[in-house]
Protein backbone atom coordinates (compact mmCIF):
# COMPACT_ATOMS: atom_id res chain seq x y z
CA UNK A 1 0.00 0.00 0.00
CA UNK A 2 1.34 3.42 -0.97
CA UNK A 3 1.81 5.73 1.98
CA UNK A 4 -0.18 8.95 1.84
CA UNK A 5 2.31 11.80 2.16
CA UNK A 6 0.93 14.90 3.86
CA UNK A 7 2.19 18.39 4.68
CA UNK A 8 2.96 19.08 8.33
CA UNK A 9 1.89 22.37 9.93
CA UNK A 10 3.87 23.28 13.05
CA UNK A 11 2.86 26.16 15.30
CA UNK A 12 6.09 28.01 16.06
CA UNK A 13 4.81 31.25 17.57
CA UNK A 14 5.45 30.56 21.26
CA UNK A 15 7.77 32.77 23.28
CA UNK A 16 9.12 30.05 25.56
CA UNK A 17 9.79 32.47 28.42
CA UNK A 18 9.36 29.65 30.99
CA UNK A 19 11.65 27.25 29.13
CA UNK A 20 15.10 28.71 29.42
CA UNK A 21 17.06 30.02 32.34
CA UNK A 22 18.15 33.45 31.18
CA UNK A 23 20.20 34.49 28.20
CA UNK A 24 19.03 36.15 25.02
CA UNK A 25 15.33 35.74 24.13
CA UNK A 26 14.52 33.08 21.56
CA UNK A 27 11.48 31.32 20.16
CA UNK A 28 10.14 28.38 22.13
CA UNK A 29 10.82 26.00 19.24
CA UNK A 30 14.55 26.78 19.27
CA UNK A 31 15.02 25.72 22.89
CA UNK A 32 17.54 22.89 22.67
CA UNK A 33 17.22 19.25 23.65
CA UNK A 34 20.74 17.93 23.48
CA UNK A 35 22.47 19.93 20.77
CA UNK A 36 19.32 20.25 18.62
CA UNK A 37 16.30 22.58 18.84
CA UNK A 38 12.99 21.07 19.89
CA UNK A 39 11.66 21.93 16.42
CA UNK A 40 14.32 19.71 14.82
CA UNK A 41 13.32 16.76 17.01
CA UNK A 42 9.67 17.18 16.06
CA UNK A 43 10.43 17.44 12.35
CA UNK A 44 12.56 14.30 12.52
CA UNK A 45 9.59 12.35 13.89
CA UNK A 46 7.40 13.33 10.96
CA UNK A 47 10.17 12.89 8.41
CA UNK A 48 10.75 9.33 9.66
CA UNK A 49 7.24 8.47 8.45
CA UNK A 50 7.86 10.13 5.08
CA UNK A 51 6.21 13.50 5.76
CA UNK A 52 8.88 16.03 4.84
CA UNK A 53 6.93 19.05 3.64
CA UNK A 54 6.82 21.43 6.58
CA UNK A 55 4.86 24.65 6.99
CA UNK A 56 6.14 26.62 9.96
CA UNK A 57 3.70 29.14 11.45
CA UNK A 58 6.13 31.78 12.67
CA UNK A 59 5.46 34.36 15.33
CA UNK A 60 7.66 35.64 18.15
CA UNK A 61 11.23 36.09 16.85
CA UNK A 62 10.38 34.05 13.78
CA UNK A 63 13.42 35.48 12.02
CA UNK A 64 15.59 33.32 14.27
CA UNK A 65 13.84 30.18 13.01
CA UNK A 66 14.30 31.32 9.40
CA UNK A 67 17.97 31.99 10.01
CA UNK A 68 18.50 28.62 11.69
CA UNK A 69 17.35 26.72 8.60
CA UNK A 70 18.81 29.11 6.03
CA UNK A 71 22.20 28.50 7.65
CA UNK A 72 21.52 24.83 8.38
CA UNK A 73 23.67 23.21 5.71
CA UNK A 74 26.61 25.54 6.27
CA UNK A 75 26.53 24.80 10.01
CA UNK A 76 25.92 21.02 9.85
CA UNK A 77 27.65 19.70 6.72
CA UNK A 78 31.21 19.58 5.50
CA UNK A 79 31.51 22.44 3.04
CA UNK A 80 34.13 24.01 0.80
CA UNK A 81 34.14 27.74 0.05
CA UNK A 82 36.21 29.53 -2.51
CA UNK A 83 36.25 33.14 -1.47
CA UNK A 84 35.58 35.56 -4.31
CA UNK A 85 34.34 32.81 -6.64
CA UNK A 86 30.95 33.34 -8.35
CA UNK A 87 29.77 29.84 -7.56
CA UNK A 88 28.23 28.95 -4.23
CA UNK A 89 29.66 26.64 -1.57
CA UNK A 90 30.30 22.98 -2.35
CA UNK A 91 28.72 20.59 0.13
CA UNK A 92 30.12 17.13 0.76
CA UNK A 93 28.25 13.89 1.41
CA UNK A 94 24.60 13.38 2.13
CA UNK A 95 22.59 14.05 5.24
CA UNK A 96 19.22 13.02 6.58
CA UNK A 97 17.44 16.33 5.98
CA UNK A 98 18.48 16.76 2.34
CA UNK A 99 14.95 16.44 0.94
CA UNK A 100 13.04 18.48 3.52
CA UNK A 101 10.86 21.27 2.12
CA UNK A 102 10.18 24.13 4.52
CA UNK A 103 7.72 26.99 4.09
CA UNK A 104 8.16 29.90 6.49
CA UNK A 105 4.80 31.61 7.07
CA UNK A 106 4.71 34.80 9.14
CA UNK A 107 1.43 34.41 11.03
CA UNK A 108 1.94 37.29 13.46
CA UNK A 109 3.66 37.79 16.80
CA UNK A 110 0.47 37.66 18.90
CA UNK A 111 -1.81 35.50 16.76
CA UNK A 112 -3.58 32.60 18.49
CA UNK A 113 -3.43 28.97 17.38
CA UNK A 114 -6.63 28.74 15.35
CA UNK A 115 -5.89 31.93 13.45
CA UNK A 116 -2.34 30.78 12.70
CA UNK A 117 -3.63 27.62 11.02
CA UNK A 118 -6.22 29.60 9.07
CA UNK A 119 -3.49 31.86 7.70
CA UNK A 120 -1.54 29.01 6.12
CA UNK A 121 -4.54 27.67 4.15
CA UNK A 122 -3.05 28.81 0.79
CA UNK A 123 -0.08 26.49 1.33
CA UNK A 124 -2.21 23.35 1.82
CA UNK A 125 -2.70 21.62 -1.55
CA UNK A 126 -3.82 18.22 -0.22
CA UNK A 127 -7.19 17.04 1.09
CA UNK A 128 -5.80 16.55 4.59
CA UNK A 129 -2.74 17.52 6.60
CA UNK A 130 -0.94 17.00 9.89
CA UNK A 131 -0.64 19.77 12.47
CA UNK A 132 0.93 20.05 15.89
CA UNK A 133 1.39 22.62 18.62
CA UNK A 134 5.07 21.82 18.78
CA UNK A 135 5.31 21.75 22.57
CA UNK A 136 5.22 17.99 23.04
CA UNK A 137 7.51 15.14 21.98
CA UNK A 138 6.29 11.57 21.68
CA UNK A 139 6.72 8.26 19.90
CA UNK A 140 3.34 8.59 18.18
CA UNK A 141 2.83 6.06 15.36
CA UNK A 142 1.85 8.49 12.62
CA UNK A 143 0.86 5.69 10.22
CA UNK A 144 -1.61 4.36 12.79
CA UNK A 145 -2.86 7.86 13.59
CA UNK A 146 -3.54 8.63 9.93
CA UNK A 147 -5.25 5.28 9.35
CA UNK A 148 -7.45 5.83 12.39
CA UNK A 149 -8.39 9.31 11.21
CA UNK A 150 -9.40 8.04 7.77
CA UNK A 151 -11.46 5.24 9.32
CA UNK A 152 -13.45 7.74 11.40
CA UNK A 153 -14.57 9.86 8.45
CA UNK A 154 -14.30 13.10 10.44
CA UNK A 155 -12.80 16.53 9.80
CA UNK A 156 -10.38 16.43 12.73
CA UNK A 157 -8.59 13.92 14.93
CA UNK A 158 -6.51 14.81 17.97
CA UNK A 159 -4.02 12.59 19.72
CA UNK A 160 -4.84 12.13 23.40
CA UNK A 161 -2.25 11.18 26.00
CA UNK A 162 -2.12 10.49 29.71
CA UNK A 163 0.79 12.52 31.11
CA UNK A 164 2.43 11.76 34.41
CA UNK A 165 1.25 13.62 37.48
CA UNK A 166 3.55 16.34 38.76
CA UNK A 167 3.26 14.88 42.25
CA UNK A 168 3.57 11.56 43.96
CA UNK A 169 0.28 9.99 45.08
CA UNK A 170 -0.36 8.98 48.69
CA UNK A 171 -2.58 5.91 49.05
CA UNK A 172 -4.66 5.67 52.22
CA UNK A 173 -7.24 3.23 53.60
CA UNK A 174 -10.68 3.97 55.08
CA UNK A 175 -9.17 4.33 58.57
CA UNK A 176 -6.79 7.06 57.45
CA UNK A 177 -3.67 4.87 57.47
CA UNK A 178 -1.20 5.38 54.64
CA UNK A 179 -0.85 2.16 52.67
CA UNK A 180 1.66 3.22 50.05
CA UNK A 181 3.00 5.77 47.62
CA UNK A 182 2.99 6.03 43.83
CA UNK A 183 5.66 8.29 42.42
CA UNK A 184 4.25 10.52 39.65
CA UNK A 185 1.85 7.96 38.15
CA UNK A 186 0.13 8.42 34.82
CA UNK A 187 -3.05 10.46 35.13
CA UNK A 188 -6.34 8.66 34.65
CA UNK A 189 -7.76 11.37 32.39
CA UNK A 190 -6.79 11.86 28.76
CA UNK A 191 -5.49 15.25 27.63
CA UNK A 192 -4.87 16.82 24.23
CA UNK A 193 -1.32 15.96 23.17
CA UNK A 194 -1.46 17.68 19.78
CA UNK A 195 -0.40 15.57 16.78
CA UNK A 196 -3.55 16.40 14.83
CA UNK A 197 -4.87 15.26 11.47
CA UNK A 198 -7.19 17.73 9.72
CA UNK A 199 -9.24 17.61 6.55
CA UNK A 200 -9.39 20.79 4.49
CA UNK A 201 -12.86 21.30 5.96
CA UNK A 202 -11.17 22.48 9.16
CA UNK A 203 -10.75 25.92 7.58
CA UNK A 204 -14.54 26.38 7.66
CA UNK A 205 -14.25 26.22 11.46
CA UNK A 206 -11.43 28.75 11.69
CA UNK A 207 -13.23 31.93 10.75
CA UNK A 208 -12.53 34.90 13.00
CA UNK A 209 -9.81 37.34 13.97
CA UNK A 210 -6.30 36.78 15.28
CA UNK A 211 -7.58 35.92 18.79
CA UNK A 212 -9.11 32.63 17.59
CA UNK A 213 -7.83 29.74 19.72
CA UNK A 214 -8.07 26.27 18.21
CA UNK A 215 -9.23 24.50 21.38
CA UNK A 216 -12.08 26.90 22.10
CA UNK A 217 -14.78 27.78 19.55
CA UNK A 218 -13.43 25.71 16.63
CA UNK A 219 -13.17 22.51 18.66
CA UNK A 220 -16.50 23.20 20.36
CA UNK A 221 -18.18 23.49 16.95
CA UNK A 222 -16.48 20.31 15.73
CA UNK A 223 -17.78 18.48 18.80
CA UNK A 224 -21.33 19.75 18.22
CA UNK A 225 -21.12 18.55 14.62
CA UNK A 226 -19.67 15.15 15.56
CA UNK A 227 -16.53 15.89 13.56
CA UNK A 228 -13.76 15.48 16.17
CA UNK A 229 -12.24 12.06 16.84
CA UNK A 230 -9.79 11.05 19.57
CA UNK A 231 -6.78 8.81 18.95
CA UNK A 232 -5.36 7.34 22.17
CA UNK A 233 -1.59 7.20 22.45
CA UNK A 234 -0.34 5.04 25.32
CA UNK A 235 3.34 5.42 24.54
CA UNK A 236 5.84 8.09 25.49
CA UNK A 237 4.78 11.74 25.46
CA UNK A 238 6.24 14.66 27.32
CA UNK A 239 5.14 18.28 27.38
CA UNK A 240 7.80 20.97 26.99
CA UNK A 241 6.38 23.91 28.91
CA UNK A 242 8.96 24.82 31.55
CA UNK A 243 12.71 24.86 32.06
CA UNK A 244 12.32 21.79 34.28
CA UNK A 245 10.58 19.94 31.44
CA UNK A 246 13.46 20.82 29.13
CA UNK A 247 16.02 19.59 31.66
CA UNK A 248 14.24 16.26 32.10
CA UNK A 249 13.88 15.61 28.36
CA UNK A 250 17.44 16.77 27.74
CA UNK A 251 18.66 14.27 30.33
CA UNK A 252 16.83 11.44 28.53
CA UNK A 253 18.43 12.43 25.23
CA UNK A 254 21.94 12.62 26.66
CA UNK A 255 21.49 9.27 28.42
CA UNK A 256 20.54 7.62 25.14
CA UNK A 257 17.03 6.94 26.43
CA UNK A 258 14.89 9.11 24.13
CA UNK A 259 11.73 7.16 23.15
CA UNK A 260 10.68 9.86 20.67
CA UNK A 261 13.85 9.23 18.61
CA UNK A 262 11.94 6.94 16.27
CA UNK A 263 14.19 7.83 13.33
CA UNK A 264 16.99 5.73 14.82
CA UNK A 265 14.84 2.91 16.20
CA UNK A 266 13.57 1.27 13.04
CA UNK A 267 13.90 0.97 9.31
CA UNK A 268 14.06 4.19 7.31
CA UNK A 269 10.70 5.29 6.04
Amino acid sequence: MTREILPVVILCGGQGTRMYGGGAPRPKMLVEVGEWPMLWHLMQIYAHYGHKQFILCLGYLGDQIRRYFLEYEVMHRDVTFRLGAPNGPKYHGRFRELDWEITFADTGAYTQTGARIRKIAPYIKTERFFATYGDGLGDVDLDALLAYHRSQGVIATLTAVRPRSQWGIVEVDAAGIVTGFRQKPHMEAWVNGGFFVFERGIFDYLQGDDTLELELEPFARLVRDGQLALYRHDGFWRAMDTFKDVEEVDALWRAGDAPWKVWDQGAAR
